[in-house]
C-alpha cells in the first residue's frame, strides 16, 4: 500500500484492508517499532478487533526484521546505480519489485514457517 505518510491513521487504513481481506481468521503481524504502530488510534483499534495479534520484533534488531531484507533488496534491484527522472517513476518500480518478488525470510524460515504454511492448507 502507496502512502505519503506513515502514520497511526495510515496504520488502522491498512488494517482495515487487511481485515477485509480476511475477515474470519486470525492475523499475527511480525511489527517493528515504529512510532504510529504504537500509537494511540492503533491500540485502540487493535484492542477492538482481537484477531489480530503482534509479535513485537526486538528492539535495535533490523537482521531479524523481514521488512529490512524486502527494503535492501529492492533498493540494489531499482535505485541502486539507475538513474529515474521522476519521483513516481521511482516509486511505481519500486511497488512493482515488490509486487513480482518472493523474498526469502531467514526469520520465518528458522521456524519452519514454509513447513506450517503447507499444513496448514
Amino acid at each position: 500500500m502507496r502512502s505519503p505518510l506513515m502514520n497511526g491513521a495510515t496504520t488502522v487504513l491498512f488494517l482495515l484492508m487487511l481485515l477485509a481481506a480476511y475477515p474470519t481468521q486470525p492475523i499475527l503481524l511480525l511489527w517493528d517499532r515504529a512510532t504510529w504502530h504504537r500509537s494511540k488510534l492503533v491500540k485502540t483499534f487493535l484492542q477492538d478487533n482481537p484477531q489480530l495479534e503482534i509479535l513485537w520484533l526486538p528492539p535495535a534488531a533490523p537482521e531479524l526484521n523481514p521488512q529490512e531484507h524486502v527494503w535492501k533488496a529492492t533498493r540494489e534491484a531499482v535505485s541502486h546505480n539507475h538513474t529515474m527522472p521522476k519521483l513516481d517513476h521511482l516509486a511505481d518500480a519500486f511497488e512493482a519489485h515488490l509486487n513480482d518478488t518472493t523474498f526469502p525470510c531467514s526469520l520465518l524460515d528458522l521456524h519452519n514457517y514454509s513447513y506450517l504454511c503447507m499444513m496448514s492448507k
